[in-house]
């Protein structure tokens, strides 16, 4: 079946227009003894929920859905839309079907896959969205609903006795919601700024508080919102048959939340309940709470256990609920962050719970960079401003420092992860433990964010393909360049000479986190930037920059950014060059000059809108028009 856009889909089927029947649809009358499947998402919010003991929520309907359901203390997400929705329709991590791991892009995904509500509909069931999609892969959206956008019901099933599996998708907690202008009116009374509980790593600003307010405010309107869907289920008759799920996308929406790996930025709030007729298809009883960590990627294999519905043999999830549930719960949950929107970044983490282990495989980018989407919100920028003028406490300093090669947490004694215990003598052990269960992990997935975005060896199939790279070699490359240790330098020169892209691409980016250490490899840098791939030029001259050989880097970065053929390998020149900000003035006049030629385009996944964003911000900086944030360079 062709795949159709988003954009042409919903102008086809929106209005509630059945997509084309499909074939091997079983009976209506065989289907009818599956339980219904109503699925509630809200957007950009942490477990801000009083049933998750969150004093400052005022979340009646979901607090009464928990009581009488199971409440997943420990579920761990993507920590950005895009990413997240991916795993949520595929069952599979984003880092399998490279680039899909970035915000945003196309993840190239095998033709056999399809998002997984095809399989209910193959089994009878009605599916509905409504309505974002956001998949980040080209994901047959016919394939996968009846109906798919803003007037896409469950009512608009053939029959009574039709299934329905059914996603409704709040927007209103949205990060959106908190910049200047925005239209979105909460029913409920305003929050108290004064009163808001400001995290341990956010400092304590007017902006801050106001944020925060204002994103509880929206938590209550869609909680209001979650509980007219529960009511349309009873008044319709139908609710003692409806299995509920509700979770939120990705972390909450204030400073250090959203986009990145810590807690406040994957951990999510999940909600299951089951009715009484269906009982026998729940993890535990009635109010009850799981402890062991659960994963997005799960949820695609728990939908389809519920359902009654064989589960294929790809997916990297394991049912915590249904009659399939696993018997042995999980004992990790990974998460990731690479690209955001324009500007570049690779970390990964693991988790049981408990314990929290964040791997940075660039140190040298700091956490906070400035990303445009998300510096709208006025707490950011009152953090930046802060930040420049020297008045920041210990703990809300780290997010504006150079990153550690390596973070662990103790969730339960510090939940606002600012005390990295990765240099404790005593947490040795379960260091080693979860470096192991993600070297792991990433092995097990052919981690795509060890290749440089566009590559062509990104991809499901493609990093699959034997002998197109190596997989194991290239990661304990990128191990050893991330570590920040000069002792490293004699493997990296050698892996510089590796027959392989990725692994030299590796030992380029190694090069330059180890920065003016490592300027007795300049001979070897300047050889790579001659190398036959792009990444690896681009890596090899943004080294040499970092080592103050501008001279030599300047010329491959002018070279890389105006290829508009590779425009991936353009963007990471930019991001190359804005990290240079006044080291790169020699070329303002070439910088101005591809920035007017790129062709205006507001598209989030065209590659063209992203150039003009960062090289905006490097204008801006060039021109005296503002200033870097505050630890960069």
């Amino acid at each position: 079946m062709k795949s159709v856009s988003r954009r042409s889909f919903v102008r086809q089927c929106a209005g509630g227009v059945a997509a084309a029947p499909l074939l091997g649809r079983a009976a209506a009358t065989g289907a009818a003894r599956r339980p219904n499947i109503l699925c509630l998402v809200s957007e950009d919010n942490g477990p801000f929920l009083g049933c998750y003991g969150d004093a400052q929520a005022r979340t009646p309907h979901l607090d009464a859905l928990a009581a009488k359901g199971v409440v997943f203390d420990r579920c761990f997400a993507m920590p950005v839309c895009a990413p997240s929705r991916f795993t949520l329709i595929t069952g599979l991590y984003p880092t399998t079907c490279g680039p899909a791991h970035n915000m945003r892009a196309s993840g190239r995904i095998p033709p056999w896959l399809k998002g997984f509500p095809a399989y209910l509909r193959e089994a009878g069931y009605y599916t509905s969205n409504n309505a974002k999609t956001d998949y980040n892969a080209p994901i047959d959206l016919r394939q996968a609903w009846d109906a798919c956008g803003r007037k896409a019901e469950w009512t608009q099933r053939p029959s009574p006795d039709t299934p329905f599996f059914s996603v409704y998708n709040h927007e209103m907690s949205h990060e959106s919601c908190l910049f200047p202008n925005d239209k979105r009116r909460p029913q409920v009374t305003p929050a108290d700024p004064a009163s808001m509980r400001v995290r341990a790593y956010q400092p304590d600003t007017p902006e801050v508080r106001a944020d925060l307010a204002r994103q509880y405010d929206c938590i209550a309107e869609m909680d209001r919102q979650c509980g007219l869907k529960l009511m349309a289920l009873k008044q319709a008759g139908v609710a003692d048959d409806t299995i509920i799920i509700y979770y939120g996308d990705n972390g909450g929406i204030t400073p250090r939340s959203k986009r990145f790996l810590h807690a406040s930025g994957t951990h999510v709030p999940l909600i299951l309940y089951v009715p009484p007729k269906w009982r026998h298809l729940a993890p535990a009883a009635p109010g009850a709470r799981v402890g062991s960590p659960v994963h997005f990627v799960d949820i695609a294999a728990t939908v389809l256990a519920l359902a009654g519905v064989a589960r294929p043999a790809y997916l990297q999830g394991v049912p915590f609920a249904g009659k399939a549930a696993a018997e042995a719960p999980r004992r990790m949950a990974f998460c990731s962050r690479d690209r955001m929107d324009e500007r570049y970044d690779m970390v990964r983490s693991a988790t049981d719970g408990r314990w929290l282990y964040i791997r940075n495989f660039r140190p040298e980018i700091p956490y906070v960079e400035p990303l445009s989407y998300m510096f709208r919100a006025r707490g950011y920028q009152s953090w930046a401003r802060l930040a420049e003028e020297g008045r920041l406490t210990p703990a809300t300093a780290m997010f504006w420092g150079r990153k550690p090669s390596e973070e662990l947490y103790d969730l339960a004694n510090d939940p606002d992860n600012v005390v990295n215990l990765a240099g404790c003598a005593e947490q040795a052990g379960r260091l080693d433990e979860m470096r192991r269960a993600l070297r792991d992990h990433m092995l097990a997935t052919f981690d795509n964010g060890l290749l440089p975005e566009g590559c062509e060896e990104q991809g499901f199939d493609a990093s699959r393909r034997a002998g197109a790279w190596p997989v194991a070699q290239t990661l304990d490359t990128a191990l050893l360049a991330s570590a920040q240790d000069a002792d490293n330098l004699p493997a990296l020169v050698r892996a510089a000479r590796d027959p392989a892209m990725p692994v030299r691409w590796w030992a380029a980016l190694g090069l330059g986190i180890l920065g003016r250490k490592a300027v007795s490899a300049a001979p070897a840098l300047t050889a790579l930037c001659a190398d036959a791939s792009g990444y690896v030029r681009v890596a090899a001259a943004d080294a040499l920059a970092r080592q103050g050989r501008c001279d030599l880097a300047l010329p491959v970065l002018q070279r890389a950014m105006e290829e508009l053929s590779a425009p991936w390998c353009s963007l990471q020149a930019c991001n190359a060059l804005d990290r240079l900000g006044e080291a790169a003035r020699s070329l303002l006049p070439a910088i101005r000059a591809f920035s007017a030629r790129v062709a205006e385009d507001e598209a989030f996944s065209s590659p063209q809108a992203y150039p003009r964003r960062i090289l905006g911000h490097l204008l801006d900086v060039l021109d005296g028009r503002c200033k870097p944030l505050a630890g960069q360079g």
